[in-house]
């Protein structure tokens, strides 16, 4: 049973004349996200494809609030995020935007396991049957109660994928989130993450520098 009452829902995040301060003085750059007013909204899948260096990891850091180095306005259903509260972060934080980062941000002193039930006994999201079925599907039921800090990075990627599915959110915002694994274990990782984007209703943005999750997309962006 989840923790949190019923809430609204986020339904867009508007990204509006925002650049990163490290590029205010660069006048070759061509995108369609960077000084332009682009809208997500809930329900659609977004492909934020990415040279390296043009940050996309700086973008979704921007839209987490982690951030602030930028100019231009985030806006979430029309409130600047800039003007947010802390506690009013801590809200989207747990349970409007589930964020996986590229550097995954796993303990690595703790097992798989432990590094998902920090955030499920906060969210109450999911059951731990439901845990071990995703740690099934994605081949790694066998490390389950292994560090972290031993495993693989392709097996690292897929545990931070199962903690990113295991809380309420309206969008998923996901850097990189296939980059270390093969054509098998991508079409696997993007199956179980789709079924979780139907089921909630939730948005999806990803970004990917070239091993693209493989899952349909509403609108690409080249960053």
């Amino acid at each position: 049973m989840a923790l949190f009452r019923k809430r609204r829902k986020m339904d867009s995040i508007c990204v509006k004349n925002v650049l990163p301060e490290v590029f205010v003085s660069r006048t070759d750059i061509e995108s369609e996200v960077w000084r332009r007013e682009v809208t997500f909204s809930r329900g659609n899948v977004y492909l934020v494809s990415a040279d390296s260096g043009t940050g996309k990891s700086s973008l979704c850091s921007f839209i987490y609030g982690v951030r602030r180095d930028y100019s231009g306005d985030i806006l979430f259903d029309g409130e600047n995020i800039r003007n947010m509260s802390l506690s009013r972060w801590c809200d989207i934080r747990s349970r409007a935007i589930s964020y996986l980062p590229q550097d995954l941000c796993l303990f690595p002193e703790l097992t798989a396991a432990e590094n998902i039930f920090m955030k499920l006994r906060l969210t109450r999201y999911k059951t731990e049957a439901e845990v071990k079925r995703y740690f099934e599907i994605l081949g790694i039921a066998d490390k389950y109660d292994s560090l972290v800090g031993r495993m693989s990075i392709g097996q690292q990627q897929r545990v931070a994928i199962i903690r990113t599915l295991c809380q309420p959110c309206d969008f998923f915002l996901m850097d990189e989130p296939v980059s270390h694994l093969d054509a098998r274990n991508n079409d696997i990782a993007a199956r179980l993450i789709a079924d979780e984007v139907k089921r909630s209703g939730a948005g999806l943005i990803f970004t990917s520098v070239g091993n693209n999750l493989n899952i349909e997309q509403q609108e690409v962006l080249k960053l």
